[in-house]
């Protein structure tokens, strides 16, 4: 590779934003990364600084302008310098988490341990 060009799964790995390489290349394969807005299509293909990244994770959309390839997976502080964080603000009041869960009706799903009991003395078990 040309000086200064770096592969995204190992970019992806050196600033902390997956646990591990297999990891960032499952990330590159399911189509959930970007390099300037297109595709990446393998775990191999190369970022340079100035690229900027859009990952897509669970719960959450990162995107990164990659200022340095870096050499290796250091402390946190080193990694937060091999990027500039251009992600969209966490909107305020609710956390991201919660506007992600799903609703649930009243009365669908398992029952409450009050909600056995009752049962349980209508059968006559208790």
């Amino acid at each position: 590779m040309a000086a200064g060009r770096q592969r995204v799964d190992k970019w992806l790995f050196f600033s902390r934003a997956v646990k591990s390489r297999s990891l960032a290349a499952k990330l590159v394969q399911a189509g959930r990364v970007r390099i300037n807005r297109d595709k990446a299509t393998q775990p191999a293909d190369p970022v340079k600084p100035g690229d900027v990244l859009t990952v897509t994770l669970d719960r959450r959309i990162l995107v990164y302008r990659i200022v340095d390839p870096g050499l290796r997976r250091g402390p946190a502080e080193e990694a937060r310098t091999l990027y500039e964080d251009l992600s969209p603000p966490v909107l305020s009041g609710d956390a991201p988490a919660n506007a992600l869960l799903p609703i649930r009706e009243t009365g669908s799903g398992r029952p409450t341990k009050k909600q056995r009991r009752e049962t349980d003395r209508l059968r006559g078990g208790g």
